[in-house]
């Protein structure tokens, strides 16, 4: 008896280290409101979008402590519509993220389906994060978003610098160039200054045409305002060569935040298709985890440009939009 106890005592020991050495945590963001679209070719459109501001989400991630310093992790995160209950990114179960991998004190590499540096970037540097009617993305490139078969290398923060690396492999039998993805981003953060430079490069599926973009963005946190600069460059065929400029702050106060940005394209091609953008926001927290947001953004079209006001889940149709919704982190 004196034994069965003792090893009941000792598993139930063990049981409480391993639950100490590793953890999983469900999480999630719901996200849905109301989108006015104005300008299109066959006219307004009013409608309940999904993902307006932050792209709703379910999502496990865990980690383990492997001893050493070293540790396992992985994230599985499937994108969800909620104004019909569908999946997001067409149809992918774990469509946002789904890798796994390992991390220390020399980095972190994990491999699966995952964000490029250069679209965190643009995250980092865009008042609205790349969501809302004032994406920055309407008219400058997000890197790819996301991309399958990659290979993601962050090597440790070091003064002040860090470095992205990432390898997407193409998968196309008989040509490795094909439909491959190199991208980094090396960046540098002290106190309410961050500066950070992202390259993008990216084969289309035959490897005879691909896109280059460049991305440099600066940001710095006054306390009562914070100040967005970037500057892209932008080069694939014939018919891509430009440069994006975009300024814009982001103002707390309390419980409100307001946004704002301009954006401006210059078209290097001999079609000339400039294009800007001009919007504003506003973000009202009614608790830590859920908020009240509206936003609009317009979009002047020059010489046939044909760019449209999106938001964080869908493209837009016309040349403007309002955005009002309603956003529950749990």
């Amino acid at each position: 008896m004196k034994r069965a106890l003792f090893s009941l005592a000792v598993l139930g020991v063990s049981m409480q280290a391993a639950q100490a050495q590793s953890s999983v945590t469900i999480y999630g963001v719901t996200d849905v409101g109301y989108v006015l679209d104005q300008g299109g070719p066959q006219g307004s459109v009013s409608k309940l979008t999904s993902g307006i501001g932050y792209g709703s989400r379910l999502g496990f991630k865990g980690v383990e402590d492997l001893g050493g310093g070293l540790s396992a992790k992985f994230v599985l995160e499937a994108g969800f519509n909620v104004d019909n209950g569908s999946s997001a990114q067409g149809g992918i179960f774990f469509g946002r993220q789904s890798f796994v991998g390992l991390s220390g004190s020399a980095g972190s590499v994990t491999v699966g389906r995952q964000y490029t540096p250069y679209y965190l970037a643009m995250v980092a540097a865009d008042p609205f994060i790349t969501g809302y009617a004032g994406a920055a993305t309407n008219l400058m490139s997000n890197g790819g978003g996301r991309v399958n078969n990659a290979i993601l290398y962050v090597t440790p923060t070091i003064a002040g610098f860090t470095g992205e690396f990432e390898y997407a492999l193409g998968e196309v039998a008989g040509n490795n160039a094909a439909s491959r993805v190199f991208d980094s981003a090396i960046g540098y953060a002290n106190g309410p200054f961050a500066l950070k430079y992202s390259y993008h490069n990216a084969n289309d599926a035959n490897a005879i045409d691909g896109q280059k973009n460049s991305l440099l963005f600066g940001t710095y946190d006054f306390g009562f305002v914070k100040a967005h600069l970037a500057y892209a460059h932008n080069k694939g065929t014939s018919t891509i060569n430009s440069d994006d400029v975009m300024a814009g702050v982001t103002v707390p106060f309390g419980q409100h935040k307001i946004l704002a940005s301009v954006v401006f394209k210059n078209d290097k091609t001999s079609q000339n298709r400039d294009a800007s953008q001009f919007a504003a926001g506003y973000v009202y927290a009614m608790s830590k985890r859920t908020e009240l947001y509206t936003a609009y953004g317009y979009i002047n079209n020059k010489n046939g440009a044909t760019y449209t006001v999106g938001n964080g889940g869908e493209l837009g149709t016309g040349n403007r939009a309002i955005n009002l919704g309603l956003r529950h982190f749990f």
